[in-house]
């Protein structure tokens, strides 16, 4: 059932969802008590995954989250069968670090895993900014059109065949960038040491301050349910 009341801030917001343990078995959700949160003894637990809300019409009371099919996993797995009347536990949102709308311009890098921020960020964004974006997706068929009233830059990257996390292309792309003049940020999202790399390009090639660079993890490759952020 959709949430009666949904309140999400800017795209650093997420919600936690909860998949079944497997797709045949009954979603099993925990339950307040006077201790707390806790799962029913002897159930099994399910998986659970930190989603950023993509959109919510409140008259409608519908909540919209995009995601990324890639054949394993309990999300990809739900995703890949879901049918209408099927039950998935949402938590939150919970908020995380907001950058404000008012710098002069904007960078947003990130692959698929990416796609529901930087198309939130895209669409929050005020005419007056300027907006330079580097996606990264398996192919053409993946790229999806992108709303938003700033002065906006997208470029497509196309892995064309080769592995998620082993690509290179964020990594160049990022070094060609030619920032504009102004205040600006940079938000970085995708495979651990993928994004960590591009921090890094951003700071040493770039000069941009660290206090003006967000970059997290949405994956990471060979573990599970990586979701974590790149500071110094």
């Amino acid at each position: 059932e959709a949430p009666r009341v949904f309140w999400s801030a800017p795209c650093a917001t997420h919600d936690q969802l909860f998949f079944p343990a497997e797709p045949s078995q009954p979603l099993v959700l925990p339950e307040a008590g006077p201790d707390g949160i806790k799962f029913p003894e002897g159930a099994p637990r399910p998986a659970a995954r930190d989603y950023t809300p993509r959109r919510f019409d409140t008259a409608r009371q519908e909540l919209d989250i995009d995601f990324v099919l890639h054949g394993d996993g309990p999300a990809s797995t739900w995703a890949e069968q879901a049918a209408v009347g099927q039950r998935l536990g949402i938590g939150g949102p919970r908020g995380s670090f907001v950058v404000p709308t008012g710098f002069d311009w904007h960078v947003l890098i990130g692959d698929e895993t990416a796609l529901p921020a930087i198309s939130r960020r895209l669409e929050e964004l005020p005419a007056t900014a300027q907006a330079l974006v580097l996606i990264e997706v398996p192919g053409a068929a993946n790229e999806i059109a992108l709303a938003t009233r700033a002065q906006a830059s997208v470029r497509w990257l196309h892995r064309n065949g080769t592995a998620a996390g082993y690509s290179t292309l964020l990594l160049e792309a990022a070094r060609e960038l030619a920032l504009p003049p102004g205040e600006g940020y940079s938000w970085i999202a995708a495979e651990s040491a993928v994004a960590k790399a591009v921090r890094e390009i951003m700071v040493a090639q770039h000069g941009v301050d660290k206090s003006r660079i967000r970059a997290a993890s949405y994956w990471k490759r060979g573990a599970i349910a990586v979701h974590e952020s790149h500071e110094d």
